[in-house]
């Protein structure tokens, strides 16, 4: 059985990754009511013997002991991290898995990539090494911070060029939560662009998250909720914003609700790694096979149903809509539409009661809406997870790589470039030593790169197809 670990950075990253770790202990404790330390458990859980005190050894069968979250916690901010370490989860975490300090980035991605990164280097590695040693086979590394702020950004994208130094062989999966157009962060163009040249250049796949979009689909199910149309036939505590039956006692935060979402892509995405299933896909076979050229490795995803019906026995016809919602623009986790965009691959993973033919039925009923690139016309990769998430009878999460990313990506460039044509709060990133103009140019022009092959991609949409040619053989 593989591993894999998470790192979780900055405010949001922990905040994101606190939800993933509560929830996942609430899955495996819906199916493993004997208590006992198994290869699912192991994939992202230590067992740990702590009663001679302090972090004992591992225990690799028989009973759980003490679960310990294969994770590493870094923020420059103490608040979220001792918020973590004083709440129900206090346990999970290793007390040497964390890196934290007290002053900030400063919504500075300078200040988290060159000037912490530089100061925390020997640390950052000696706990990745140390967590990497606690795993047999280690798969796949998870980072999961804003583009926004200062520490996601600046130590986020860091943290990734490290492990790409020190781990070269273990997949690296990023979930990146990108500003809204009205963020309350001014710099936050500047951070994010930066921080998307290191994402170009040293991720296998990232999945881009827009909060404008959690923001929309959370309050779609508050009105729904609140004007009655889901009827009675919701369990409110099966819903993907709820934090219910989590170990969470203390009142939600407004954020809460919107981590959740994130938190439940993450469960989904790892569900095959974690449990049995007939058609089980490996977390690599996702880069493998849905990204078709290094630099174009961003995957638009989209998570369905965001509640789930109390009948446990779905009839067809609602199964089918799941399959439907799953490529509508109303359940894209960025403000997209990939139904009129061009795509390159997509994968759906299925959790719950759904055999292949449903798979298979619904992929050549959808087929003919759908604009693939004429060279992977059948560029389908499908997973199937036995087991669902908790309080729902099936699920689906798709990953398209699509071009419809490449407006989030343009609108950011626009915002860039408003700042930056002024030149306005450059001085706060050029006193920072190792940071030069340069570094503004170089990023920009990465991305302007990078939306150029969208733009070439997009303008094969809708032309001929045309069959590759074919060996001629001399006779």
């Amino acid at each position: 059985m593989t591993q894999s670990v998470v790192v979780q950075v900055g405010q949001c990253g922990n905040q994101v990754g606190c939800r993933f770790w509560d929830l996942a202990l609430r899955e495996h404790a819906a199916v493993n009511e004997k208590g006992i330390y198994d290869e699912a458990l192991s994939s992202f859980f230590r067992n740990v013997d702590t009663r001679s005190g302090g972090d004992g050894p591992d225990i690799y069968k028989g009973k759980i002991c003490s679960l310990k979250a294969r994770a590493l916690l870094i923020d420059m901010e103490e608040g979220v991290v001792n918020e973590i370490l004083q709440g129900p989860l206090r346990d999970v975490f290793d007390s040497k898995q964390l890196i934290t300090d007290v002053s900030g980035s400063g919504n500075n991605w300078a200040v988290g990539h060159k000037l912490y990164g530089y100061q925390y280097r020997e640390n950052i590695v000696e706990k990745l090494r140390l967590t990497a040693e606690h795993c047999d086979c280690l798969q796949c590394f998870f980072i999961i911070h804003s583009m926004g702020g200062g520490t996601g950004s600046g130590l986020g994208t860091y943290v990734l060029n490290l492990l790409e130094d020190e781990f070269p062989e273990v997949y690296r999966f990023v979930t990146s939560v990108y500003p809204s157009g009205e963020d309350d962060v001014i710099t936050s163009p500047y951070n994010s662009v930066l921080a998307m040249k290191e994402l170009n250049e040293h991720a296998d796949c990232v999945l881009p998250i827009e909060n404008e979009s959690l923001f929309d689909i959370v309050n779609k199910i508050h009105q729904m909720i609140n004007c009655g149309k889901l009827g009675s036939t919701v369990k409110q505590n099966s819903l993907v914003t709820s934090s219910a039956g989590s170990a969470k006692i203390v009142p939600e935060k407004p954020f809460d609700a919107m981590n959740n979402i994130v938190a439940n892509l993450l469960l989904n995405l790892t569900s095959s790694a974690r449990f049995e299933g007939s058609l089980n896909m490996d977390l690599n076979e996702i880069s493998m096979n849905l990204v078709p050229f290094p630099r174009l490795h961003y995957l638009v995803s989209s998570l369905t149903p965001l509640y789930t019906l109390a009948d446990v026995n779905v009839p067809s016809r609602r199964l089918d809509q799941m399959f439907s919602d799953a490529f509508s623009r109303d359940h894209q986790l960025i403000q997209a539409d990939p139904k009129h965009s061009l795509y390159l691959a997509c994968a759906l993973l299925v959790r719950g009661n759904v055999q292949v033919s449903d798979l298979r039925r619904n992929i050549e009923r959808l087929k003919p809406s759908l604009h693939f690139v004429s060279w992977n016309q059948e560029g389908w990769k499908t997973g199937l997870c036995s087991v669902p998430p908790v309080g729902h009878s099936h699920s689906l999460l798709a990953l398209a790589n699509n071009t419809c990313v490449k407006p989030t990506f343009i609108g950011l460039k626009d915002r860039f470039m408003k700042l930056y044509k002024k030149k306005a709060h450059l001085h706060h990133y050029l006193h920072i030593e190792g940071m030069e103009q340069s570094c503004f140019s170089e990023a920009i022009s990465s991305l302007s790169d990078l939306i150029e092959e969208y733009n070439e991609l997009d303008a094969t949409k809708g032309g001929p197809r045309t069959d590759p040619s074919r060996l001629k053989v001399a006779v």
